[in-house]
C-alpha cells in the first residue's frame, strides 16, 4: 500500500538537535512542510555524505519553509556523538532524529528486518501532515538533495495551485499543465 496522500502516523522520539536533545512527533510536522531524510546508520559510509549535501542546501530548504529530519535508527546519544565527530555531519544545522525503537522505519515502510536497519527513504510531507513524495532507495545509492529541493518545489507549486501538474523535469518558473480531454495524444 502506498504511502503517497496518507496522514503521517502518530509517533514520539528524540533528536540531537543544535546542541541539545529535543522532542519530535507527528506534530513537529504540522504546520511546515517537512522532509524526512531516513538513512541505515550513524557512522557509516555513504551516510556522512548524505548528511553533508543536506547541510550544503538547507539554507534553500529554510527559504521553502521546510525543516529537513535525518532518522536512523540509533538513538540521539549517537548522534550526539557522530555530529562532534564527523566534519561533514557537523555541518548539520537540522534535527538528527533517533529511531531505536524502529517505530519510523517500519511506519514508512523502510525498514530492513534482518539488520535493524533502514533503507535510504525520503519522504516530503505538507504542512497537514500528509505525505505528497516518497522514495526508497537500496543503501548503496546516495541521494541528490537538489533533486529533493526540486520536488518540494514541485509539490509546493502544486499546493498553491490546484489544476496544474509539473511535467517531467519541471523547475521553478517552467510551464506547467492543465489537465484536460484537449490534452490527450497531443503531448
Amino acid at each position: 500500500m502506498s504511502l503517497i496522500n496518507t496522514t503521517v502516523p502518530t509517533f514520539s522520539t528524540t533528536a540531537y538537535h543544535n546542541g541539545k536533545f529535543v522532542p519530535v512527533s507527528d506534530a513537529s510536522l504540522r504546520g511546515e512542510w517537512s522532509v524526512l531524510v531516513f538513512m541505515p546508520a550513524a557512522f557509516t559510509f555513504n551516510c556522512p555524505t548524505e548528511v553533508e549535501d543536506a547541510a550544503d542546501n538547507y539554507a534553500e530548504f529554510q527559504k521553502l519553509g521546510a525543516e529537513v529530519y535525518i532518522v536512523t535508527t540509533d538513538t540521539h546519544f549517537s548522534h550526539k556523538v557522530w555530529h562532534e565527530t564527523s566534519p561533514a555531519v557537523g555541518k548539520a544545522k537540522f534535527p538528527l532524529v533517533g529511531d531505536p525503537t524502529h517505530t519510523l522505519t517500519r511506519a514508512f515502510g523502510v525498514h530492513i528486518e534482518e539488520e535493524g536497519l533502514a533503507l535510504r527513504g525520503t519522504f516530503i510531507i505538507n504542512p497537514e501532515g500528509v505525505i505528497k513524495t516518497a522514495e526508497i532507495h537500496d543503501n548503496s545509492i546516495a541521494r541528490d538533495m537538489k533533486e529533493t529541493l526540486r520536488k518540494l518545489k514541485a509539490a509546493q507549486f502544486v499546493a498553491k495551485n490546484p489544476g496544474q501538474v509539473c511535467p517531467a523535469k519541471w523547475n521553478e518558473g517552467a510551464k506547467t499543465l492543465t489537465p484536460s480531454l484537449d490534452l490527450v495524444g497531443k503531448i
